[in-house]
């Protein structure tokens, strides 16, 4: 059996924060596969990506380049939610994935401030008899992490701002390329 683990976000952009769970998590052996799902209409926050879907999916594909090998080969963006019409429930991307993976172990990565706010996500409990929670310290979001991985403290926000060095080189030469986030 092999463990899944279904990293949604917004990644609006993705930044060095993202990648290092990611790294932590695949070289402790916590997950074997990890599945990078940005989020298409994410109905618990407060604004729309500024970023398009398209753009997203595009950084988060980029970002894998600058992992290295042995890592970005476990981990695979999947499009689901950007492709699906209508708002975006993870109890819907987890039911996918449980397909397309039967008989493995699906976890979900969340950070101390999603995972807060979870009794309040479309079809909570069932969401949470489906999967294992991998909750992750967010330095910015006081909370109660079950894995310490001495989390990065980078926000997309700060990114959007203009801190381009908070994400990795060929995300930051997409940001510049396609002029996203430019301040207006």
């Amino acid at each position: 059996m092999a463990k899944i683990a279904i990293y949604g976000g917004t990644f609006d952009p993705i930044h060095l924060g993202h990648l290092h769970v990611i790294t932590e998590l695949l070289t402790r052996e916590i997950a074997d596969r990890i599945l990078l799902v940005p989020a298409g209409q994410p109905r618990l926050r407060e604004q729309e990506p500024v970023a398009a879907g398209s753009d997203r999916r595009a950084m988060c594909q980029a970002a894998l380049k600058d992992l290295a090998p042995e890592i970005a080969s476990r981990v695979e963006v999947n499009p689901i939610e950007i492709l699906r019409s209508g708002p975006s429930y993870s109890i819907d991307t987890v039911f996918a994935v449980a397909q397309t993976y039967p008989g493995d172990q699906i976890l979900l990565i969340l950070g101390t401030d999603a995972f807060s706010k979870i009794a309040d996500w479309h079809r909570s409990k069932e969401l949470q008899d489906m999967v294992d929670f991998i909750v992750i310290d967010r330095p910015d979001f006081p909370g109660s992490p079950n894995l310490d991985i001495n989390a990065l403290n980078v926000s997309a926000t700060a990114v959007r701002a203009g801190e381009i060095e908070h994400v990795s080189p060929q995300v930051a030469a997409y940001i510049k390329e396609h002029n996203l986030y430019a301040r207006k």
